[in-house]
């Protein structure tokens, strides 16, 4: 018998050349489909059976999250009142690898009758599905990955492949962005790195660690220790002037700085890392991991303080 891994690179080796195949089914037809969905005014339906069915749940779900509506029908459930969820201005995409699923070709008729646009993706361009439809994307391989040639295996890995040639065509033709991602993103730490701003998780008002530039280093020292986030803006009018941290306090301690006579003017960093409300707090992460510093001063137009955090604000936010 072979080896686990043996086997296991003959499936990947057998899938990575259904992928290959398919490339020649890019083609007018597949241009077609993708101009029915980019058109479309309402929704794409995708419906499938078995494990054609599983592979159109993801392919709705990635069309979906990427600017085109869609959304899965069972075509069991659909015999029984769900096609009450198709519309005509919807374009529905139907999957089988035979184009001969008795459970898909059951409601073909009506869908067709409502008017909407219908698209074939099978394995068998002279298949049924595939010549009532619109246009058909084909998705035959030469071989399944399973040695009996029977699980659907290198068949359903070029269909969600096709898929993903779908929708991320469709999402460059939307010009779709980063922030329309976002909106349909916005749990988890995705979500986090895309939606949350520095506006989100500041501390402001009092709880601003701020000195004004004739103090004290003690007194400064003070403010820090109170506002607990290892630094304090130094200021002068408002308007911010400098910066001083745990790190500059072990820096001046070593040059025998006196600190109840000697003014945090005299020993704040006058060009400090500052950032605005409205910078993404992931890309503040990595300023602050390139510049390896541990907080940063939050300013308005005015550079006037009206914000700070450090590194653990980002730790609690759950962006890391």
């Amino acid at each position: 018998m072979k080896q686990f891994k043996q086997l296991a690179l003959n499936v990947i080796n057998i899938e990575k050349q259904a992928i290959e195949e398919i490339k020649q089914y890019i083609n007018d037809d597949f241009e077609l489909a993708c101009q029915l969905m980019f058109s479309c005014t309402g929704r794409v339906i995708v419906i499938g059976m078995g494990k054609s069915g599983h592979i159109g749940g993801k392919i709705a779900a990635t069309l979906a999250s990427t600017g085109t509506p869609a959304f899965f029908v069972h075509p069991g459930e659909a015999s029984h009142g769900d096609l009450g969820m198709i519309r005509q201005d919807d374009v529905v995409l139907t999957i089988s690898n035979s184009g001969e699923t008795a459970e898909v070709l059951s409601i073909i008729h009506v869908i067709k009758r409502m008017g909407s646009k219908l698209i074939a993706m099978t394995g068998n361009a002279n298949s049924t599905l595939a010549t009532v439809s619109d246009t058909h994307i084909c998705i035959k391989v030469s071989k399944e990955a399973c040695p009996l040639g029977l699980t659907p295996t290198s068949s359903t890995t070029a269909t969600l492949v096709m898929g993903d040639a779908i929708a991320l065509s469709l999402l460059n033709a939307r010009g779709f962005t980063a922030d329309d991602f976002a909106l349909s993103h916005p749990g988890g730490s995705l979500g986090k790195r895309l939606l949350l701003r520095l506006s989100d998780i500041m501390h402001c008002n009092e709880r601003i660690p701020v000195v004004q530039s004739t103090v004290k280093i003690k007194d400064a020292l003070v403010e820090m220790s109170l506002k607990g986030l290892g630094m304090t803006a130094v200021v002068n009018n408002n308007k911010l002037v400098g910066l001083f941290t745990d790190g500059d306090l072990r820096r001046i301690l070593d040059e025998r700085v006196d600190i109840h006579q000697d003014d945090i003017a005299s020993v704040m960093n006058i060009n400090p890392t500052v950032a605005v409300p409205e910078m993404l707090a992931a890309e503040a992460l990595k300023i602050m991991e390139d510049k390896k510093i541990n907080g940063l001063i939050i300013i308005n137009e005015n550079s006037v303080p009206i914000g700070a955090m450090n590194m653990h604000d980002i730790l609690k936010s759950g962006l890391i």
